[in-house]
């Protein structure tokens, strides 16, 4: 089976949990972390001989294009995360498809092909927004990737789907590519990475994978350049804020590489059968036929 790995390419500053003490127009002036975090990500996949999809910030696209080529030069694929890194809640949508618009068009400039993928910064994509999906399709998107469905004060969707499904918009329709979690005593339980990831211990994480493989599910887990980095910058934001940041930043490393010598690893784009980014005619099930 094989599984998505997904990669939020952001810098350690533009968490939404550090929102309230780090404001946007300083972002230029911080630290700048995310091409070596980036480029150690890059290498692990390779040492493991995985490929995943990157989902860039148009901030970070904008002042790295040469990280984006490298992305996209070592078979990875290049996604969208939007340009703001702006919760989408916050935003009109007419500022939402200007954010996206943009975010998109930088990338595609960059690495000369249809950039297909989305997710939401913080995952924000919610039944408080019910446009943004039909913006999205109206940009050009296949999938979107922006569901958790698991009980969480950022998310309202508990209930919602765990596993790839489309949804019916415009007229057509979107992939929609929720991140993993696993059935238990009624509830789902992430084990999707992030926060989760370094908090769990690895054996829950390896026990999440092999129940969705038992389900003949692909699992879709997701990391940010700035958990493989230990070192970065201490922000002194409220404690639960510093909490789920920092928390076990120095196990990440070592679990990602177990976590890629155990299980298989590719695009978004390939999980749901479509391996050239100009064809959106392959199916999700074709796909895990062929598998």
């Amino acid at each position: 089976m094989w599984n998505a790995l997904t990669v939020d390419v952001e810098e350690h500053f533009h968490v939404s949990n550090f929102s309230r003490v780090i404001r946007e127009e300083d972002w230029a002036s911080l630290e700048s972390r995310v091409e070596w975090n980036s480029l150690k990500l890059l290498d692990l996949l390779d040492e493991a001989g995985a490929r995943g999809t990157f989902f860039v910030l148009g901030w970070v696209a904008k002042r790295h294009p040469a990280l984006v080529r490298e992305i996209h030069r070592r078979g990875n694929e290049v996604a969208c995360h939007g340009y703001s890194h702006k919760l989408i809640s916050r935003q009109t949508p007419e500022e939402f498809l200007k954010d996206v618009r943009r975010a998109k068009a930088i990338l595609e400039d960059i690495i000369g092909e249809a950039v297909i993928g989305y997710r939401a910064p913080s995952f924000s994509l919610t039944s408080r927004a019910p446009w943004a999906l039909e913006i999205l399709a109206g940009l050009g998107f296949v999938y979107d990737s922006s569901l958790s469905p698991i009980h969480d004060h950022r998310y309202d969707a508990p209930n919602g789907a765990r596993f790839i499904h489309r949804i019916a918009v415009n007229g057509s329709g979107l992939w929609e590519v929720p991140l993993s979690s696993v059935r238990v005593l009624g509830m789902n339980l992430p084990i999707a990475g992030g926060g989760y990831f370094r908090l769990y211990p690895y054996a829950v994480t390896r026990w999440g994978l092999r129940r969705l493989d038992q389900e003949a599910q692909p699992a879709v887990v997701y990391i940010h350049p700035w958990e493989v980095d230990p070192e970065q910058p201490r922000v002194p934001a409220p404690l639960l804020s510093r909490f789920r940041h920092y928390v076990n930043l120095h196990r990440t490393e070592g679990r990602l590489r177990h976590l890629l010598q155990e299980f298989s690893f590719a695009p978004v784009r390939e999980i749901l059968g479509l391996r050239d980014p100009s064809s959106v005619d392959a199916t999700y099930q074709d796909c895990m036929e062929a598998a």
